[in-house]
């Protein structure tokens, strides 16, 4: 079997087992701060954060203009809260003097805003505005080189070869499939290997065999 027809069947399986999620209602604001947030913490930091946040403040103009203190407070889980604080709230300055609010949905205007790299950059392209981009955190870093789909050290690597070999038509659901799967099975630690619907198709899986 070739690398082409293993992605394909990887794909399959992983669209029957996870339902492809909402993020932040796709508004590109609030996936863009989001992202931001998710930076080197857990997902469920990540989502209490947001969900605090904008709880309190619905609107970029309002997170602009508030105080980095009560930012802080709002989304200390996410860890780092003091450097995200102000980023977010530079980063909603920025967008207001420079782009009338709006959120840009070209990755190169994205890479200018403060804070943000690649993983933010194209996460904000993928969820907000639906445009293919391959979007790699830990968890697709992660699983992309135990099933053997690359061979890479760095998120930053693994997206260049993922760009090679991973079909456009997936790029858009990939993050999400493997997200989920990466949180529920495919773990860092203690991966659930019986549980697995793709241990056919894993080189980590099939290393581990005696």
């Amino acid at each position: 079997m070739n690398l082409t027809e293993r992605i394909d069947n990887i794909m399959v399986e992983l669209e029957g087992c996870y339902s492809l999620r909402v993020f932040e209602g796709n508004d590109p604001y609030r996936v863009l701060i989001r992202t931001i947030l998710s930076q080197r913490t857990r997902d469920e930091n990540t989502d209490q954060a947001s969900a605090l946040l904008f709880s309190k403040y619905q609107t970029i103009e309002e997170i602009a203009g508030a105080d980095v203190e009560d930012l802080e407070k709002l989304i200390r889980r996410a860890g780092f809260y003091h450097v995200k604080a102000r980023r977010i709230k530079m980063v909603s300055q920025i967008l207001l003097d420079d782009y009338d609010g709006v959120v840009p949905g070209d990755v190169d205007e994205l890479l200018n805003l403060p804070g943000v790299g690649r993983k933010t950059a194209n996460c904000v392209l993928v969820y907000g505005f639906k445009i293919p981009a391959v979007c790699v955190d830990v968890h697709v870093h992660r699983i992309s080189n135990r099933l053997g789909l690359v061979d890479t050290k760095t998120p930053e690597q693994t997206e260049i070869e993922l760009i090679k070999v991973i079909p456009k038509d997936y790029w858009i659901e990939l993050n999400d499939l493997l997200v989920q799967f990466g949180q529920t099975i495919c773990r860092p630690v203690s991966p659930l290997h019986d549980k697995c619907p793709i241990n056919e198709w894993c080189d980590y899986y099939h290393d581990m065999i005696p």
